[in-house]
């Protein structure tokens, strides 16, 4: 995956489309989190094509970047997927929310009390954060985020928590430095997923 401060744009542009084309086809208020999370991505990565502009650093977009990726998704996905999931897998949907909540605030205090910086490394940006415990946070992130889709008891979202993770585990063997950066990009592109998953709900509930 190559990156460039235009390529962002454009993706995040054509992303932040896509989650407006969501939105506007919820017909279920329950899925109006999810719905919304393209927006989310596609501002995401708006946000890093100023980091690329600005060469990296520690400045405000870099910030920015950080707290969306880190705290913000671990707590949205899978409220989001709590949301819209059918009660009988609420319960098992508890442990993606307790850790994406437990993570979310390990990650927020890290970025309040240690600074995060971008490098540019060629065609990717590097994000540095001062993590303790990096790999039990990490395995909460990805059970909060990825654990919250396979757990859904909804096969749209079953399809694309597969899909993401098959997509992280790719950008870890490829991109071990820039994990964070390529796997959000990717996660990013699967909201076109999302739009089906939209669309067939929209359906369903005409039916209904």
């Amino acid at each position: 995956m190559r990156w460039s401060a235009t390529a962002d744009l454009a993706a995040g542009a054509g992303i932040a489309a896509v989650g407006v084309a969501c939105v506007t086809r919820v017909r279920r208020r329950g899925d109006l989190p999810l719905a919304a999370l393209p927006l989310l991505l596609g501002a995401h990565q708006i946000v890093e094509s100023v980091v690329w502009d600005s060469g990296g650093g520690s400045g405000p977009a870099t910030v920015a970047w950080a707290v969306i990726a880190l705290p913000l998704l671990a707590v949205w996905v899978p409220v989001g997927v709590l949301c819209a999931a059918p009660r009988h897998a609420w319960l098992r949907l508890t442990l993606p929310l307790a850790s994406g909540l437990a993570t979310a605030a390990a990650l927020a205090y890290a970025l309040a009390a240690r600074p995060v910086t971008a490098e540019i490394r060629g065609h990717t940006v590097g994000y540095v954060v001062g993590l303790s415990h990096a790999e039990l946070l990490i395995a909460g992130y990805l059970l909060a985020t990825v654990g919250a889709l396979l757990l859904s008891g909804d096969r749209g979202l079953l399809l694309l928590g597969v899909l993401v993770a098959v997509g992280a585990v790719i950008c870890w063997a490829l991109w071990q430095l820039e994990f964070v950066s390529t796997w959000c990009a990717f996660a990013a592109v699967s909201s076109v997923a999302l739009l089906g998953w939209v669309r067939r709900r929209g359906a369903v509930s005409r039916v209904a």
